[in-house]
């Protein structure tokens, strides 16, 4: 079996903040647009807390396979996949072929971000207050694309991240 294509997709500051009382810290509409070109048709992974944060009208995400992580054994939502761990949903999600995106929150992101092999990020200018956060990702130094934006409100850059690759050197090459 092929290894499948990994992703993370994030909304993060520059302090590393990805949201503050289970909502996210600003509103970017073309930061939604790209969240909804990368996923769609794709498969998505995310915690309990992150799917509940999703406005109920859009839940699950559209056009999407949703596996929610939950370690609530008597979790009950139609239409998704419930896994238990990280692992977990890696595993189910492999057997549809599909890019796999980890979308949130802070604990999904810490434990799937070994798993990934690129970065989707939006990062947003400035310092913000928030209680959750994005783990490190200096291993992502790959530059894939980058592109700087704007609204009313926010200076961002959309910055897709691959991770570097060690080579392995074998004797006799």
């Amino acid at each position: 079996m092929n290894k499948p294509k990994i992703s993370i997709v994030v909304a993060v500051s520059e302090n590393r903040v990805i949201g503050n009382k289970g909502k996210l810290p600003w509103h970017i509409l073309e930061d939604m647009k790209r969240f909804k070109e990368l996923t769609t048709g794709n498969i998505v992974i995310m915690g309990r807390k992150t799917y509940e944060s999703i406005p109920e009208k859009y839940r699950p995400l559209p056009n999407r396979i949703n596996i929610v992580i939950t370690r609530n054994k008597d979790y009950s939502e139609k239409k998704i996949i419930i896994c238990n761990s990280i692992q977990a949903s890696i595993n189910e999600a492999k057997k549809f072929n599909k890019e796999i995106f980890i979308i949130g929150g802070a604990q999904i992101f810490q434990q799937g971000i070994k798993y990934a092999n690129k970065l989707y990020l939006t990062i947003v200018k400035g310092n913000f207050e928030g209680d959750a956060f994005f783990p490190d990702y200096s291993e992502f130094k790959k530059v894939v694309a980058k592109k700087e934006s704007r609204d009313d409100n926010y200076q961002y850059t959309f910055l897709d991240l691959g991770r570097t690759v060690k080579k392995v050197r074998h004797k006799g090459s």
